[in-house]
């Protein structure tokens, strides 16, 4: 389950290095490159290399274990396989992570910087249900999936209301950092 291309090696010395490796990767993974924020050439974008290379195994560690809940609160025969993953994702989409159905098995990328530590179950459980359905849409399955597991996972459930595509887009609701890019850079 490794990010890396086939025969990369996963031990790399310098931690930018991994750190840019693991970046490119990310790349591949999303809908559309430019959605993981790279910011190549400048100080930034060295200095979350440089962070990521360090300390991303922890944060995907943690995501997994996430992952890991999610799945409990389903019987071991409707399991989707799916893979996830932390990244900074580009400020122009707007989103704190996405699952990207088209691959197999599927990915779910989160930037972690975007919220507290505290809410990345709930980041995790909205794209679960995602992955889960095979689906992008926030329709009366998504409702039902995300209900499912907020309930097993001790998180507020969804209440119906008729504009349930647009309140489903944010929940379950966590509250955004005004700059996500500090936590990759080691400030937070």
């Amino acid at each position: 389950m490794s990010p890396y291309r086939a025969g990369e090696s996963l031990i790399i010395a310098d931690p930018w290095v991994r750190g840019y490796k693991y970046l490119e990767a990310m790349q591949q993974l999303a809908l559309i490159p430019d959605m993981v924020d790279v910011r190549e050439n400048s100080s930034v974008g060295d200095r979350i290399c440089g962070w990521i290379g360090k300390y991303i195994d922890t944060i995907n560690a943690e995501l997994r274990a996430c992952l890991e809940a999610c799945h409990g609160c389903f019987h071991s025969e409707l399991r989707r396989p799916i893979q996830i993953w932390a990244t900074p994702l580009s400020e122009e989409f707007g989103i704190d992570g996405f699952c990207n159905i088209l691959l197999d098995p599927t990915v779910i990328l989160i930037d972690v910087g975007r919220t507290s530590p505290d809410d990345w179950l709930s980041i995790v459980v909205h794209e679960y249900a995602h992955a889960h359905i095979g689906s992008p849409g926030h329709d009366i399955r998504f409702f039902e999936v995300l209900s499912h597991l907020c309930l097993g996972l001790g998180l507020p459930p969804p209440v119906w209301q008729p504009d349930i595509e647009d309140y489903l887009k944010n929940w379950p609701y966590c509250p955004s950092r005004a700059n996500p890019l500090s936590f990759w850079m080691g400030y937070v």
